[in-house]
C-alpha cells in the first residue's frame, strides 16, 4: 500500500492506522498481508479518514499475478498510464 494524503494530520492518521496493519517499507508505502477482513477492515478505516477529493492511496494486491484487479485505489483517482499498471 502506498499512499499520498495532503493534510498533516489526515496523514499522521493514516500513517498510525498503516502502522497496526503492516511493515513500513517506505515513508509512504507499507508491506502488509492481510486476511480479507483485515483489508475490508482497513479499507474501511481509511476511507472515514481520507478526503476522497484530494487524498490517494493505492493498494496493490502482489499475490498471485493472475489474480485479476491488483490494484485498487481509494480517495482521488489518477489515470493510469496507457500501457497500464506496472510495479517496478
Amino acid at each position: 500500500m502506498a499512499y499520498d494524503i495532503s493534510d498533516d494530520r489526515r496523514l499522521r492518521r493514516v500513517a498510525a492506522k498503516m502502522e497496526s496493519y503492516g511493515d513500513r517499507a517506505q515513508y509512504s508505502v507499507f508491506l502488509c498481508d492481510l486476511s480479507r477482513a483485515d483489508l475490508a477492515d482497513l479499507r474501511h478505516d481509511l476511507c472515514e479518514i481520507i478526503d476522497q477529493g484530494e487524498d490517494y492511496i493505492l493498494i496493490v494486491d502482489l499475490g498471485d499475478p493472475a489474480t485479476p484487479n491488483r490494484f485498487e485505489v481509494l480517495g482521488r483517482h489518477r489515470p493510469w498510464p496507457a500501457t497500464g499498471p506496472t510495479v517496478l
